[in-house]
């Protein structure tokens, strides 16, 4: 049997809908607001075939250029060969969603600009870089009243 060449040929796990969230979607997926300049995580939904990206779209994160009442342009990096190109692409909301990426980023922002007013009000110097882990103190293991314990596997027993 020759392969198969169809467009959305090995999607059978990717497009499918996970374990008990079969059937009609939510309307909370289509009250949501997206505007210009929003990034978004796309994520092709088998439910809805209408507007889906192609597969090689499925998972990628991009940004919002344009926005209708169904659907979202969105502007995607793509791997052709060597090159990195970004490819325009419209997608409906049902296969979009908020991406998380900038979280952690907007929150050390916040964070940052809290320990700058406080180090203002009180005069100090305050360091809002991130700082790698230290290696943990160094200790003294004692062995007395201590024994050190032999860690082994449990032989195998056939139990009928």
């Amino acid at each position: 049997m020759t392969n198969t060449k169809g467009l959305r040929r090995g999607t059978r796990y990717m497009f499918s809908r996970k374990f008990r969230t079969h059937g009609q979607l939510p309307l909370s997926i289509y009250l949501k607001s997206y505007k210009v300049g929003d990034i978004v995580d796309i994520k092709g939904d088998g439910a809805v075939q209408k507007g889906m990206p192609h597969k090689a779209y499925h998972g990628k994160t991009g940004r919002i250029f344009n926005v209708t009442r169904r659907a979202v342009g969105v502007i995607v990096n793509k791997r052709v060969k060597g090159r990195i190109l970004p490819k325009k692409i419209n997608i409906r909301v049902e296969h979009i969603k908020q991406s998380r990426c900038r979280e952690d980023f907007l929150n050390r922002v916040k964070s940052n600009d809290e320990m700058k007013r406080a180090a203002k009000a009180t005069g100090e110097k305050v360091n809002t870089k991130r700082l790698p882990l230290a290696p943990r103190l160094e200790r003294f293991v004692s062995t007395y009243q201590n024994q050190p314990t032999v860690v082994e596997q449990i032989p195998y027993e056939f139990i009928s």
